[in-house]
């Protein structure tokens, strides 16, 4: 079986997690992150880190991530609508992954090699989903389409999704 190629450090893959509250899925995160070779993923809100207050590594998040918030390089963002301005100023293309009337189909939109532009996944909250304001100032929305009776998947499960669709 072919192994899916690993973008190179430096290649413009960026996530951004905005309030995903939960330590277990930012840490699956993390890990997923390193496996497809996202080149820094930008932390805010509510989201935990994967240091504590105290400065010390979160074994919770440690035991789900196995190594990758060591691996993947990280920041504390304090104001992330600024941060996602300054990129897509800088030409990184931001892509919002969230329901919503003006979604398209994940499978629409070209990998990070395809377009040949830097890119920042954005993902948000679980229920509540990522902000208008973000949604606003991203260059499209996307949103995976579902075959079951469920609305959608967990935020770490579809970060996956974005991720092999995006940077794979």
């Amino acid at each position: 079986m072919p192994m899916i190629p690993q973008l190179p450090a430096g290649s413009g893959a960026f996530i951004l997690m905005h309030d995903v509250r939960s330590v277990h899925n930012v840490g699956s995160i993390f890990r997923t992150a390193d496996g497809f070779g996202v080149e820094k993923i930008y932390i805010s809100g509510h989201t935990p880190s994967p240091i504590d207050r105290f400065g010390r590594k979160r074994p919770d998040m440690a035991k789900v991530a196995l190594g990758a918030e060591d691996s993947v390089a990280w920041e504390m963002v304090e104001d992330p609508l600024v941060l996602v301005k300054k990129l897509k100023k800088s030409g990184v293309r931001i892509v919002a992954l969230e329901q919503d009337e003006r979604s398209v189909d994940l499978k629409e939109i070209p990998s990070i090699s395809m377009a040949r532009q830097p890119t920042l996944l954005i993902l948000g909250r679980e229920v509540e989903g990522i902000g208008k304001e973000f949604l606003d100032i991203s260059d499209v929305i996307a949103e995976i389409p579902m075959v079951g009776k469920k609305e959608s998947f967990n935020v770490s499960v579809s970060a996956g999704v974005a991720m092999y669709q995006l940077f794979g």
